[in-house]
Formats: C-alpha cells, structure tokens, sequence
C-alpha cells in the first residue's frame, strides 16, 4: 500500500512536540515544511500521479531520511 509518512505517525511519541514545535519554531517549522513537501513529491511519484526515474525517487528517499534524521535530533534535544 502505498502512503504518506506523515512526522507524527513516525514520531509517535513526539506528538506534542511536533504539533507545538512548528507554530512555535521558524526552524522546525521549515525543518517540517521541507519534510512534507518531500514526503508528497514522493508519494506523487509511488502513486504513478507524477511520473520520475528511479535514481530521482531514490535521492528523494534520502533527502527525506535526513530531514527525518534531523527533526529527531532537534525533538530529542529540545
């Protein structure tokens, strides 16, 4: 099935702080805005709504796992 990764279904235990952090925090809040846009680029291209290649679904994969990496740094220390 193919689906969005929304950060509070993937932070669970972050919920709060995610829902707090992007009203509150112009970094995360652009740190989540680059998340989701990310994540809706590539559920576009894995529901075939916007066709791409494999290497450019692959590196937005990757731009999405550190953006990920970095939003769990930011919750974990704040």
């Amino acid at each position: 099935m193919i689906r969005k990764h929304p950060l509070t279904e993937e932070f669970p235990e972050f919920e709060n702080k995610i829902l707090e952090f992007k009203v509150d925090n112009e970094h995360f809040k652009n740190l989540f805005e680059a998340y989701d846009e990310v994540d809706h680029e590539i559920y576009r291209i894995e529901s075939d709504a916007e066709p791409a290649s494999d290497e450019t679904a692959n590196q937005l994969r990757i731009k999405r796992l550190h953006l990920k990496d970095e939003i769990y740094r930011f919750l974990k220390q704040n």
